[in-house]
């Protein structure tokens, strides 16, 4: 009898929801990729679920503050979450003492969409392949620099996971942000880079750097002409930065269920695909379990690859 009452509470639940505001945290800043994902995605469920949907911006610590804030809210779909790459996929290998666990503390809604990154060369090197790159630098062990916008990030970790496949070994100077580890790329003091697709096309459009290739599974719209590793020689790269809608742990499946079928309704809308191609991403969606296993994968991959090259966690 209480597990009857329990199923029909949770029915009539799920048959109201949402009554009210729905709030997604967001753990990065405004105007950045995750915000734009936040916002745009927001749009969509607003239209679908017929209540408001809000984006609160909760900053730092690699997305850790959001991540936290996020899985300690109250599991009845009112608070979700956009987990990416990063707080869903490097940071448990990363991280010391993580205040969260991404396959406990939530329930995955959708995988919303994910963008390759691009490798790009000043003008100096006289690589215009991966692999004349490649053996441009198996010639010069430990004088080759890449720049990332900080150590322990997807950027960082893709790059060493390329050095893994590649048997390659190049210098890593992490900075605060993708600005300053670009200006000296263009000034010469780093060969190489991996950088998010809007501001490597720019700068490939604008002459200022080199494209060889992009890492993920195919090429980007944004510049169909550069090949993927995977076509260059390494068919078992694959590496992007990914966006996810999540809800905290123990949020009921009915719950999950109605958002899930929001997400997937509000990634056909023309409004967001535009939003989505002007800045370089590729629409997924799916169903729950389709992202709890993307990122049980991604986790994996990634832990053997901070294994690989000793990185210590901070």
């Amino acid at each position: 009898m209480a597990i009857a009452a329990l199923t029909i509470t949770t029915l009539a639940y799920a048959q109201t929801f949402p009554s009210r505001p729905v709030k997604i945290i967001v753990p990065y800043p405004p105007g950045g990729i995750t915000d734009i994902v936040g916002r745009t995605i927001a749009e969509g469920l607003s239209q679908e679920l017929g209540q408001p949907v809000v984006v609160d911006n909760r900053v730092g610590a690699s997305g850790v503050i959001g991540a936290v804030a996020a899985a300690r809210a109250n599991p009845d779909g009112y608070t979700l979450f956009v987990g990416t790459s990063t707080t869903n996929g490097t940071n448990p290998s990363t991280q010391q003492s993580l205040q969260y666990d991404p396959a406990k503390d939530f329930e995955p809604v959708a995988l919303l969409a994910a963008s390759p990154f691009m490798m790009i060369v000043n003008d100096k090197v006289p690589a215009r392949t991966v692999s004349e790159f490649v053996k441009y630098a198996k010639g010069r062990p430990d004088k080759v620099f890449y720049g990332t916008p900080g150590a322990g990030g997807s950027i960082h970790l893709s790059t060493e996971l390329f050095s893994l496949e590649a048997g390659i070994e190049m210098v890593h100077v992490p900075y605060k942000g993708s600005s300053p580890a670009l200006t000296d790329l263009l000034g010469g003091s780093l060969q190489v880079m991996l950088d998010n697709m809007p501001s490597a096309v720019s700068l490939m459009q604008a002459g200022k750097v080199r494209a060889l290739a992009v890492t993920g599974k195919a090429r980007s719209p944004l510049a169909p002409d550069v090949p993927t590793l995977k076509e260059a020689g390494y068919p078992n790269f694959d590496s992007e930065s990914w966006l996810a809608l999540y809800a905290p742990a123990d949020t009921p499946e009915a719950v999950i269920n109605t958002l899930n079928a929001a997400v997937n309704k509000s990634l056909k809308r023309p409004s967001l695909l535009e939003v989505f191609n002007k800045v370089g991403l590729v629409t997924y969606g799916g169903t729950p379990g389709e992202l709890a296993s993307y990122q049980a994968a991604e986790i994996e991959k990634w832990a053997k690859v901070v294994k690989a090259i000793n990185y210590e966690a901070k």
